[in-house]
């Protein structure tokens, strides 16, 4: 798989898992993103300790939840090198 592929894989990941939060908060995260780091998720996968900041804001009781499921969503794809790394910069 390139990276591209992962990268989309990743970013739709995070979105359906977020999605599935709630869209209240999916949207705040969206909107943080944008007025702190200028981004949005798809830029995440090059600065995870953005996405990283936000979560925890947004989510402050359900962040590792938002991580497990994340993992879970990704399957098998979450022990390729460059997704597992994101994922160990986000625990």
């Amino acid at each position: 798989m390139s990276s591209n592929d992962s990268r989309a894989a990743l970013v739709l990941s995070i979105e359906i898992v977020l999605m599935r939060k709630g869209g209240p908060q999916y949207h705040q995260v969206l909107a943080r993103l944008e007025r702190d780091y200028e981004c949005k998720i798809f830029d995440c996968y090059e600065h995870p300790e953005f996405l990283k900041s936000v979560l925890q804001e947004v989510y402050p009781n359900d962040y590792q939840r938002i991580i497990d499921d994340l993992i879970v969503e990704l399957d098998e794809m979450a022990t390729q090198k460059e997704i597992a790394e994101f994922l160990n910069l986000l625990r």
